[in-house]
């Protein structure tokens, strides 16, 4: 993989959401880790967990009948949002470059010295300690068929 774009409610570079978990694995590989979070007797969901260390990556699959791309977690410092490298930026910038493209619904939660700036409009959330980020994470819904809902 060598693009690291973040598109919020498309995907991450050439894997767009959606993506079946065999096509993900024929373009990147077995990942360093993974984890079957199977959770099928109380919400009838199946989620998988690929860790990629080399693109500090975690990519999220959901979907009983088909597993799919759902989520991106990145830690990757050449990750980039609307033209601009996502890890230079501080809080305020990331507010202002999300809102002047399209994007909304602002919550922000702090917890144990981290702070959380969520748009739910986009479904993604950065993560900041004092003021450098310190991960991305965006996604998608996903049905038990593996259809983007």
């Amino acid at each position: 993989m060598k693009d690291f774009t973040i598109v919020p409610l498309k995907g991450y570079g050439e894997i767009p959401f959606g993506m079946s978990l065999d096509e993900t694995v024929k373009l990147l590989n077995m990942p360093d880790f993974y984890e079957e979070l199977n959770d099928m007797e109380e919400t009838g969901n199946r989620s998988i967990y690929y860790e990629y260390d080399a693109l500090q990556t975690n990519i999220y699959f959901e979907g009983v009948t088909k597993s799919v791309v759902a989520c991106f977690e990145t830690e990757n410092e050449a990750a980039t949002l609307y033209g601009q490298k996502v890890f230079d930026l501080k809080k305020d910038d990331v507010v202002k470059l999300m809102k002047a493209n399209g994007f909304k619904d602002l919550t922000e939660e702090e917890e144990d010295g981290e702070l959380r700036v969520s748009f739910e409009d986009a479904m993604v959330d950065f993560f900041f300690e004092g003021d450098t980020m310190t991960a991305v994470s965006w996604g998608v819904l996903v049905d038990e068929q593996g259809e983007i809902i």
